[in-house]
């Protein structure tokens, strides 16, 4: 069941981290990343490994797209 939460987030966090792509909204990572960090507690709680798995790519890109636009673009 924590798993398929984890899931959820993370999905949720992706499609969002997809819009933060856009120019000028770098700034959502910053509320995506923890909420993607969430849904990694979830998964590493939980005895399955997707949601945990999701939830790190999600956290790497949101991280990397802050380090692009310099924490702010």
């Amino acid at each position: 069941m924590l798993n398929i939460a984890s899931l959820v987030i993370g999905a949720i966090a992706l499609v969002l981290a997809v819009f933060a792509f856009i120019p000028l909204l770098g700034w959502a990572n910053w509320l995506i990343v923890p909420i993607a960090v969430v849904g990694l507690a979830l998964g590493a709680i939980s005895d399955k490994t997707a949601g945990r798995n999701l939830n790190i790519v999600v956290i790497v890109i949101g991280v990397v797209r802050l380090m692009l636009g310099g924490g702010i673009i």
